[in-house]
């Protein structure tokens, strides 16, 4: 145990004596932003000490290139426990060097997870800074019973706030996935721990596209829309912006936005698919002149209808088979064609374009069907998906009669009749006189048997067995004088 302490010492103090060197800082990140970042730690119980140092390790990491102090980043910690904890506030530190020591000096709390508690501590915190730059939470946890958080997640991001997550193999992806602020891509990540600085890059780019200062970015793409972000250089109820887009080939007019000076993104919609857009913005106040910010991108391909074909309802002799999306104004039909597999005639059904839905009926039980939904689009492209159903089996005929027939004393024929077709047999069992449950399995051609040491007011049953199951058999009670059934 001493020689594991010793270990992992060893690694925590190699860890923070990189931590200490001089690294190369690329020249596009120096000076590169502005806005104030806090460090969500997990310092609680559930969080090893190993774990721990290499959060810690890894948040003063992402740090690094980063200038520090007013006009440039400013840099919190705060952390989770049974109570938290603000180990330094946005204001303490304006280099890198004081923030190093810093981090190298945080001790673990551990103790509960009481996210909730923290988030209420970082609301004040990032709430009560500066609104017209970029703010960020940056979460780091294991993930484990983090809490009811996501009403005090949505209180920060109605505040302008970005929420970005790292979390290790225990985490609990669809807490993390309400939490964090879109793209899901870029801005949340689920990483084992002793692998965590592979994505030390990946998520610094995602934070700089954040507080990247002067710059106007897309942070969203489909089809049809794209949201464009950009750092506030001006107050709410000062100045306004005017945002211009149009696309590079002048498919349309340009559009323009005037948008209030607390802005910070706009979405903008009913864009061509795969088509290059340029836009600008240009902040408008009287009393300082700011340079206008522009880019360019491209909205992704069109989205045809269908994507998703599924199959419900399932029966021996029908099932329904859904698509989507709906895509009226652009598709002229649907047409659903469906066969047995492998050899099947296929039948085909043409639909309108409002309907998303329809019931195959007429198929054979315990069978397979391709099932392919094609969409006739107006411009003449079509689009079909196919997939494989299967329909139930048919019910198994069930045991016509049943009949028990004293012979003599604790002696009874047992007769009954069932339908031939694809008949294996009988499975019948009875009560003994010790109340022990016998059975036994007979030949498709019997159709009676005889018990004997049978007591009076016992139970027989008997089922018919096919191919694919049993069927519903019949069960009878010998009356105790007479024998006969009850």
């Amino acid at each position: 145990m001493k020689g594991f302490s010793l270990r992992c010492l060893v690694l925590i103090w190699a860890m923070l004596q990189r931590s200490d060197m001089q690294v190369a800082v690329p020249a596009t990140v120096l000076n590169c932003c502005e806005g104030d970042i806090l460090i969500l730690l997990d310092s609680s119980g559930s969080v090893s000490n190993y774990e721990f140092s290499r959060m810690l390790f890894f948040a003063a990491d992402i740090l690094r290139p980063f200038s520090l102090g007013r006009g440039h980043v400013r840099v919190g910690l705060l952390q989770v426990g049974t109570k938290p904890n603000l180990e330094f506030g946005l204001d303490v530190h304006s280099n890198q060097q004081s923030l190093q020591k810093s981090m190298r000096s945080v001790s673990q709390l551990k103790g509960d997870t009481n996210t909730e508690a923290a988030l209420r501590v970082a609301w004040r915190v990032l709430t009560e800074t500066e609104a017209n730059v970029p703010r960020v939470l940056l979460w780091l946890t294991d993930g484990v019973q983090p809490g009811d958080v996501d009403q005090l997640m949505s209180e920060l991001k109605r505040q302008g706030i970005s929420v970005l997550a790292v979390s290790t193999v225990h985490g609990n992806y669809q807490v993390l996935k309400r939490a964090v602020t879109p793209p899901l891509e870029s801005h949340l990540y689920n990483v084992d721990i002793d692998n965590i600085d592979i994505i030390t890059e990946d998520l610094r780019e995602a934070i700089i596209k954040i507080i990247g200062a002067e710059r106007l970015h897309v942070v969203h793409l489909t089809s049809h829309s794209a949201v464009l972000q950009w750092r506030p250089v001006l107050r709410p109820g000062s100045g306004y912006y005017i945002l211009t887009y149009n696309s590079v080939r002048k498919m349309d007019p340009e559009a323009r936005h005037s948008l209030p000076g607390g802005s910070s993104r706009i979405e903008l919609t009913n864009l061509h698919p795969d088509t290059t857009y340029t836009a600008s913005l240009r902040p408008e106040f009287n009393q300082r002149l700011f340079k206008t910010l522009s880019v360019n991108f491209t909205t992704l391909p069109d989205v045809l209808s269908p994507t998703v074909v599924s199959v419900s309802d399932s029966s021996p002799h029908q099932i329904r088979v859904s698509w989507g999306p709906l895509q009226p104004n652009r598709v002229q039909r649907y047409v659903v064609e469906y066969g047995a597999i492998p050899s099947g005639r296929v039948q085909t059904m043409t639909l309108q374009r409002q309907q998303n839905s329809t019931l195959l009926t007429g198929l054979e039980p315990g069978t397979q069907y391709l099932v392919t939904v094609s969409a006739v689009h107006a411009d003449g492209k079509e689009r079909a998906m196919s997939v494989r159903a299967c329909t139930q089996e048919a019910a198994l005929p069930a045991l016509a009669d049943l009949q028990l027939t004293q012979v003599q004393h604790q002696e009874v024929q047992v007769a009954w009749h069932g339908h031939q077709e694809g008949l294996m047999g009988y499975w019948l069992s009875w009560e003994r006189q010790n109340s022990y449950t016998s059975s036994v399995y007979l030949h498709p051609n019997s159709h009676s048997t005889r018990l004997t040491h049978f007591t009076p007011g016992s139970r027989v049953c008997v089922s018919p067995v096919y191919s694919s199951g049993r069927g519903d058999g019949i069960c009878c009670t010998a009356e105790r004088n007479t024998g006969w059934l009850n």
